[in-house]
């Protein structure tokens, strides 16, 4: 093995991991992963998915959207997922950095802000809310898409 002379940043390692938990999504029509950090160190993950008990799309077979029906399985995105998971485990994210694959939808922003949630970093935006991310913005969250393991605001 050759001596490395270089490593990936922290940003671009974070949305790696959001990618691996995105694989967990039961939801066909995205795979939509998120962690939050807090001292560079991630405190929880979330996944795209239906509540514990309800049966998925992947359980259904097919998923409702697809049949211009009711969404059957309610299913959670993953930044809400993420600020679930650290609540249930009674682990504050005040003040943390959430990363997740794609922008957050107008409800999960305003989970974000509500709390308390300081920092976003995505790599893609979400086409049903495009302007997620000013609309977070402008909630006082600081917003950055990343690409190439850098911030742009």
């Amino acid at each position: 093995m050759a001596d490395k002379q270089t490593r990936i940043s922290f940003d671009a390692s974070a949305m790696q991991i959001c990618h691996t938990v995105a694989l967990r999504a039961t939801c066909r029509h995205r795979d939509q992963g998120a962690i939050i950090v807090r001292d560079r160190r991630i405190i929880a993950t979330g996944y795209n998915g239906a509540p514990p008990g309800v049966r998925d799309c992947l359980e259904n077979g097919f998923c409702s959207k697809d049949k211009d029906l009711e969404c059957l399985a309610e299913g959670l995105h993953g930044e809400s997922n993420a600020i679930i998971s650290a609540a249930k485990a009674g682990v504050s994210v005040e003040g943390s950095t959430l990363y997740c694959v794609y922008s957050p939808c107008r409800s999960c922003c305003n989970m974000i802000r509500t709390a308390g949630i300081k920092t976003l970093i995505f790599e893609q935006i979400y086409d049903s809310f495009p302007t997620g991310p000013d609309y977070l913005a402008s909630l006082g969250v600081d917003v950055y898409l990343l690409r190439n393991g850098k911030r742009f605001p």
